[in-house]
């Protein structure tokens, strides 16, 4: 018989069942893991409710989900904050919607005003959707030097000028240099910085799934870093910062290219670009790497308000917040941004 149960995040055994249902499942992502409930309870405080279809003791799917409530933002229900997918996964639609309907239960319990369903393909169409943000995946080919050629032509210039300054590419033990150009690349654009806890937290709870390559120069100066995440076949940048001089270097591209190539090496099959907002500079970036994007569905059940809520810097009315965040001294912003960035997610 199918019941919707609640995983405890105390519960190790039960969270490696989880994981062994999301590592075989063709529906489910690298943040669909069980360490993302301890990641978005301990460090970010907020409640979670990771459910589960348990069949006889066959898990049959699962459902991250997490409270995100502010006065200023807005009390939602997400599966995931902090994740660019989420929503349902399952291996039978008697699963996925009873998932889907407990969702909707634990969400009017809870007061919330909206449910966000993060999902890479669509499920309702007669849902109210989030039509901004786009991914970007692509084959990873099996030799190094087709995987070179197929960028195009300028941003392979590009990498080839990153190889010609001697940029170097360093795997890092900890997150120090990544948080520094992190938090510095974030300020510049006038958004908070995560907190430099959560992405030590990271690489603690995934371990050998997520670490940080930085790329420094001739001399040593690290220019720019990437935290990524491994998924089955796939690797996922997912984390990045460069320093102003990047650019000139050729850091960014050569950055990608470092990765690539050393995922190539480890023979993995899709390099995840991550999402982008479409019209941005991350969505041209991307593109002129000769990757096309593919629309993501978030889908929404709306309770306490009339449309979907816009939390990103996209939203004109965060403009001044975002030049006035600028101006501040970074040390300032790093302190402060913790406390903001946690109900952005």
């Amino acid at each position: 018989m199918r019941t919707v149960k609640t995983l405890d995040r105390r519960d190790a055994d039960g969270a490696a069942r989880w994981d062994r249902f999301v590592l075989a499942c063709p529906d489910a992502t690298f943040f669909h893991r069980a360490g993302w409930q301890r990641l978005v309870a301990e460090v970010f405080r907020h409640k979670t409710f990771f459910l589960y279809v348990d069949n006889d003791g066959v898990i049959e799917g699962v459902l991250p989900l997490a409270e995100v409530k502010s006065l200023l933002f807005g009390h939602g229900l997400v599966s995931l904050p902090f994740a660019v997918y989420g929503g349902v996964a399952a291996t039978c639609a008697e699963a996925a919607d009873l998932l889907e309907v407990e969702a909707q239960t634990l969400a009017q319990r809870l007061g919330v005003q909206h449910l966000e369903l993060r999902h890479i393909a669509p499920r309702h169409a007669d849902w109210p959707t989030q039509d901004l943000y786009v991914t970007f995946r692509k084959a990873i080919l099996p030799e190094e030097d087709a995987n070179m050629l197929a960028i195009p032509r300028k941003q392979r210039a590009m990498v080839r000028k990153g190889i010609g300054n001697g940029l170097l590419a360093e795997e890092d033990a900890g997150v120090e240099r990544f948080f520094a150009l992190y938090a510095d690349n974030v300020h510049r654009h006038g958004t908070p910085a995560l907190p430099k806890r959560y992405f030590q937290a990271l690489r603690d709870e995934f371990a050998a799934d997520c670490d940080v390559l930085t790329i420094v120069s001739r001399d040593g100066t690290p220019l720019s870093s990437v935290l990524s995440f491994y998924f089955r076949d796939e690797v996922l940048p997912y984390y990045a910062g460069d320093d102003e001089a990047a650019r000139h270097l050729a850091a960014n591209d050569f950055k990608y290219w470092a990765l690539m190539r050393r995922s190539c090496q480890r023979g993995l099959k899709v390099f995840d670009y991550g999402r982008s907002k479409v019209g941005t500079g991350p969505y041209s970036f991307k593109k002129n790497w000769g990757f096309e994007p593919t629309p993501l569905h978030y889908e929404y059940r709306l309770y306490r308000r009339d449309a979907i809520p816009q939390n990103n810097p996209a939203n004109a009315k965060y403009r001044i917040f975002i030049e006035a965040w600028r101006r501040l001294p970074i040390g300032v912003a790093n302190a402060i941004g913790p406390h903001i960035v946690r109900y952005l997610g």
